[in-house]
């Protein structure tokens, strides 16, 4: 029941986050002195509404976002005759650009502001500590001696469990493995590499353990179709680091930083990946490395805190933050990137018109955008319909 609780929570507090980002729109706009006609929190039929200072605040049914709504944001938008001279349109670009942009700012301030508190009392990701196969194996090899060989690495040994052959040859945790074979060794993954193709028997291993040096005779398994030594990689650094509330401010930067890189990273994998989600929909095993929606978020998020693993939580939520503020700035139609690139794209007309002594050719004909706009709203609308079926029939868990 937690979980779902977990869950419900966790959902929440995406809600709360896509709220502020139109806040962010809302308490910009008005302090130009935009007239904002609304601002609600969620979509569909009306829940509860009230009017003040020219604003109807209020509550829709489907707490799936919100939205606020500006007079004038493009010319062609219908204004009532007391609003016009308080038209979006109306005012300078920079303040307009301003306003189209404080919905990411916000969210970019909210995941900085989470980030500083993970770094100062919950922990973040040790970005010195492995996590892909890929980092595993570019690791020394430093290794972790196991008791016995297993045919479940999840089981405990047992009597009737064969010695491990690393243990056996006496070699120890933290020994770094130099040689196999006179083979020489640089990585865990060059370890695992060359044992692997090593024939079952005797192997003479050589290593260094408190910085000496030192070989060892090791008899090699064969495990199925493979050998092995019976040793894991040892990783001194620890997955999560704290940096207390001093040193949080400047991990806070270097994290906002490895979060960009990887939001970005992430992104151009998105179109390679829409296969794989399509494969988890109709039976296939769901690749964690799928993009997910917010329903897939408030599911991981929800079990991540059921399980005590409160610093996941909150790289979810930042993580979430900073994906939505830099998908909102995209220079595409509606999206709010979308209007600020219009606009700087006005600009620019203008300017290299009266370089040329030519005419001002105006304002951007919206309706012609029309096309490029409702294709995008399409494709959005179709990824996002994908990965919340698969987030629901196939959804990825941590355990």
């Amino acid at each position: 029941m937690s979980r779902v609780l977990f869950t419900i929570a966790f959902a929440m507090a995406v809600l709360v986050s896509f709220s502020l980002h139109e806040a962010g729109h809302m308490v910009s706009a008005k302090r130009f002195g935009m007239r904002v006609k609304r601002y609600f929190v969620g979509y569909g039929p009306t829940v509860f509404s009230w009017r003040r200072g020219g604003t109807e605040y209020g509550l829709k049914a489907i707490p799936v976002g919100g939205f606020c709504k500006i007079a004038g944001m493009v010319p062609d938008d219908p204004v009532e005759p007391a609003d016009r001279h308080l038209a979006m349109w109306r005012f300078p670009l920079w303040q307009r650009t301003v306003v189209m942009a404080s919905g990411a700012l916000t969210q970019f301030g909210l995941a900085i502001v989470a980030l500083w508190f993970a770094a100062a009392f919950v922990g973040l990701p040790n970005l010195a500590y492995p996590r892909t196969p890929a980092d595993f194996s570019a690791q020394p090899a430093a290794i972790a001696v196991g008791d016995c060989l297993t045919a479940d690495a999840a089981r405990a040994c047992t009597a009737a469990d064969p010695v491990s052959p690393a243990r056996a040859a006496g070699l120890r945790d933290g020994d770094v493995l130099t040689a196999v074979n006179g083979v020489p060794i640089g990585s865990y993954g060059e370890l695992v590499r060359v044992v692997r193709q090593s024939a079952p028997g005797p192997a003479v291993i050589a290593y260094t353990r408190d910085g000496q040096p030192g070989t060892v005779s090791a008899d090699l398994v064969a495990r199925g179709p493979v050998t092995v030594l019976g040793v894991d990689l040892r990783v001194s650094a620890p997955p999560e680091v704290t940096y207390g509330p001093a040193g949080a401010f400047g991990a806070t930067v270097t994290y906002s930083g490895w979060l960009a890189g990887q939001t970005v990273d992430a992104a151009k994998r998105i179109p390679a990946k829409v296969p794989a989600l399509w494969r988890s929909i109709t039976g296939g095993e769901r690749d964690p490395d799928t993009p997910i929606s917010v329903v897939g978020a408030s599911l991981i998020g929800g079990e991540a805190a059921s399980l005590g693993l409160w610093s996941t939580v909150l790289m979810i939520f930042i993580g979430l933050n900073v994906f939505m503020g830099f998908f909102n700035l995209l220079p595409l139609l509606p999206l709010d990137g979308g209007h600020i690139a219009v606009w700087w794209f006005e600009r620019a007309r203008s300017w290299l018109a009266a370089r040329r002594g030519r005419p001002d050719p105006g304002r951007v004909d919206y309706y012609k955008l029309m096309p490029l706009t409702y294709a995008v709203i399409l494709i959005g609308a179709a990824f996002t319909l994908l990965t919340v079926t698969a987030d629901v029939i196939n959804p990825i868990t941590i355990q």
